[in-house]
C-alpha cells in the first residue's frame, strides 16, 4: 500500500462520512416525547447575544453543519496529502501526523459523546492517516 492510495482512500472515507452526519443530523426527528419537547425547547428558547437574536436550536445546527464542512475540508485536505506523496513527500512534514493526531481527538470524542458507527468511520481514518504519515516519514529513511 502507498501513501497516495492511502490519503485517497480516507479522502472518501470522510466524504461518505460528512454525508452521512449531514444526512442522519439534518434528518433526526426525536422518538419520544421527552426528546420532541427538548427539541421544540431549544428553537423556542431566544436568548440575546451581541444585540442579535438566537435560539439554543439554532446553535445546535450550526454547529452540526460545522462539522460537515470540517469533514468535507479534512477530505480535500487528505486527497491533497495524497498528491503530494506521489510527487513531493518530503512537503508534507508535520503535517500528516498533526492531521492524524486532530482525527484521533475526534475519535475519542466519538466514543465518549456519540455511538458505534462515527466512532468506527473516525477510527478507519485514524488508522489510514496514521499508515499514509508513517509511510511517508519513512520513505526517505
Amino acid at each position: 500500500m502507498n501513501p497516495t492510495l492511502l490519503y485517497r482512500i480516507v479522502a472518501i472515507i470522510l466524504v461518505l462520512f460528512a454525508a452521512g452526519h449531514t444526512i442522519g443530523f439534518m434528518g433526526f426527528k426525536p422518538s419520544t416525547p421527552e426528546g420532541i419537547a427538548v427539541r421544540d425547547a431549544m428553537n423556542s428558547v431566544q436568548f440575546e447575544f451581541k444585540g442579535s437574536s438566537y435560539s439554543y436550536g439554532s446553535f445546535y445546527t450550526g454547529f452540526g453543519l460545522t462539522v460537515a464542512a470540517y469533514l468535507l475540508f479534512a477530505s480535500f485536505l487528505s486527497w491533497h496529502l495524497g498528491s503530494l506523496a506521489s510527487t513531493h513527500p518530503q512537503s508534507i512534514g508535520a503535517l500528516g501526523w498533526a492531521f492524524t493526531v486532530v482525527q484521533a481527538v475526534c475519535l475519542v470524542l466519538s466514543l465518549k459523546y456519540f455511538f458505534l458507527v462515527p466512532a468506527l468511520f473516525s477510527g478507519v481514518v485514524v488508522l489510514g492517516l496514521a499508515w499514509a504519515a508513517w509511510l511517508v516519514s519513512h520513505a526517505g529513511a
